[in-house]
């Protein structure tokens, strides 16, 4: 009780008790001025303890990302090769829509005549490939020992090394590794045909979606500089697609010569070895490269006159390609230094195989836009 200055007790108002009663209740138990009683001091941010937390929290959400990543590696490059080939569709599929089509038809036009090109070409050479792969695999050691005893310097690698041997091996092997190989093979064959399949669908599916894709996209990057940013992402979207179409039309064009040069000069299995070459040729530089080695190696079966000229063949044809067809077919979009080049070719091997072989390229394009129309500025300005 409340007592006067000499030590009596006073009685205090009603009123002033309610209104002490009150505050003491709002400290305990909250109100609707304050539902969870006052806040106390904030923790400052130059605490070690804070700092501490929030570094840990850091590095920890970034080893999450890197083990996500690492553990969805395969599913990502399927994704990524989904996105790299519905972005070079997308031209058709525009093309189609412009001229009064919907979205969806075009879509199912392009998809269903893009599977019909693949499938029909696919039935028109599995039969005889087929066919010249297992004559090929069953002659191959004698195509072996007439090298050994044609060409000296092959024979003293043989020695060396002891090639027809590991080669010998490789292709009579007891009946154990063939049952190995089968069910080995059949396993590649499965994962291929689901990652296929699973290709197949995504590049569906965002090419219905993809101007709501880049809409999104668009609308993550802030609204003053979402213009510029749409200029520069469409310029790289057109890259992209003009280096799909250009890349598939060269490989055509490697295969095919392939194939009449080989018919004329007699070399056997000409429409696997033209077959190979247009698949490898998809890898610029390195691929017709890799292709026309192999080439040469099998023409080596022929004669030694044929296997040089089969050498000079794609030396040319390399010229050809690298002078002529690629700036004409894909140069005028997708211009990178060779030195460039070279570089993304390797890194994207080494780091995604042959996916990221395929498409270093335009990766490689739109980084070097991107730093010559955002970073180089921003670095002349500081």
């Amino acid at each position: 009780m409340p007592r006067s200055p000499d030590g009596n007790p006073t009685l205090q108002p009603a009123a002033s008790r309610a209104e002490h009663n009150n505050s003491v209740a709002e400290l305990h138990t909250g109100s609707d001025r304050a539902p969870f009683a006052p806040p106390g001091t904030p923790i400052s941010h130059r605490s070690p303890f804070f700092i501490g937390m929030a570094a840990a929290a850091g590095i920890a959400v970034v080893a999450g990302c890197v083990e996500l990543i690492l553990v969805a590696r395969d599913a990502l490059v399927l994704i990524g090769l989904a996105l790299f080939i519905a972005i070079g569709l997308e031209p058709a599929v525009a093309w189609l829509v412009r001229h009064k089509l919907r979205r969806w038809a075009a879509v199912t036009l392009v998809t269903a005549g893009s599977l019909g090109l693949i499938l029909g070409f696919l039935a028109a050479v599995i039969p005889p490939l087929v066919a010249q792969g297992t004559t090929f695999a069953s002659r191959a050691p004698a195509y072996l020992q007439g090298m050994w005893n044609r060409n000296a310097v092959v024979a003293k690698l043989n020695e060396r090394f002891h090639l027809q041997q590991s080669l010998d091996q490789m292709f009579n092997g007891g009946t154990t590794n063939i049952v190995h190989g089968v069910l080995g093979a059949g396993a590649i064959v499965f994962n291929a045909v689901a990652s296929i399949v699973a290709v197949v669908v995504l590049t569906v599916y965002f090419l219905a979606s993809f101007p709501q894709l880049r809409s999104t996209l668009y609308r993550l990057i802030p609204r003053s500089r979402r213009p510029r940013a749409i200029l520069i992402g469409d310029r790289i979207f057109a890259q992209v697609g003009a280096y799909v179409l250009g890349n598939v039309i060269v490989s055509l064009i490697a295969g095919f010569l392939t194939f009449i040069w080989l018919l004329i000069f007699g070399v056997p299995y000409a429409l696997l070895l033209a077959i190979m070459v247009a698949l490898l040729d998809l890898i610029p530089v390195i691929g017709s490269t890799v292709a026309g080695a192999i080439v040469c190696l099998v023409a080596l079966t022929v004669s030694l006159p044929v296997t040089l000229a089969t050498a000079a063949f794609f030396v040319c044809y390399r010229l050809l390609e690298d002078h002529l067809l690629f700036p004409k077919i894909i140069g005028r979009v997708v211009d990178v230094p060779s030195v460039v080049t070279v570089v993304a070719i390797l890194l994207g091997g080494v780091i995604f195989g042959i996916i990221g072989a395929l498409v270093a390229i335009p990766i490689a394009a739109a980084i070097l836009l991107i730093m010559q129309e955002i970073l180089l500025p921003r670095l002349d300005r500081a």
